[in-house]
């Protein structure tokens, strides 16, 4: 009788220990979810593990064969580090999320001459892709000045909508 008191009390007590130990984790979860939503996160990743793909395609190896050629050998190092840097920098400075997103489509795109066709195309499309994304990004204040102004467009088209209506009738 004792043993099984002392069962219940026991599994009482674990549970708000694990309702303790699971809402930080909701607390981390809230903050990552609005810290990714303040930057270009997506295409940042994309970008970075564009970077990451050109550099292990240019790292093959075939059996026992491992070519490297001189300068070509360099930018097959270069690029796709610098891809990485540039959706890393992307990701924590969203200010300059312009400037970094079009460096990003152009190494992209010379990566197919300089990378083993940009890492056998896939690391070119995703860098294309993430570049494109990172350009695109607006800031969430930008992004409610312009949900103001496609309300404010939708109703001064509702408003011309229903003058011409007047004037044709």
């Amino acid at each position: 009788m004792l043993l099984s008191v002392k069962r219940q009390d026991e599994t009482q007590g674990d549970e708000p220990e694990r309702t303790r130990k699971s809402a930080p984790a909701k607390r981390r979860v809230r903050r990552f979810r609005i810290w990714r939503h303040e930057r270009p996160f997506a295409g940042g990743v994309l970008v970075a593990i564009a970077g990451v793909e050109m550099f292990f395609s240019g790292q093959l190896d075939i059996g026992r064969l491992h070519v490297q050629m001189g300068i070509e050998g360099l930018q097959a190092t270069v690029i796709p580090v610098m891809l990485v840097l540039l959706g890393v920098l992307a990701i924590m400075m969203p200010a300059h999320h312009i400037f970094y997103g079009v460096i990003a489509l152009a190494v992209g795109v010379y990566a197919i001459v300089g990378v083993n066709l940009g890492g056998f195309l896939i690391g070119t499309i995703l860098a294309c892709i993430g570049g494109v994304l990172v350009v695109a990004w607006m800031t969430p204040e930008a992004r409610a000045r312009a949900k103001e102004r496609m309300v404010l467009m939708s109703d001064d088209d509702v408003q011309r909508a229903e003058s011409a209506a007047g004037e044709s009738a």
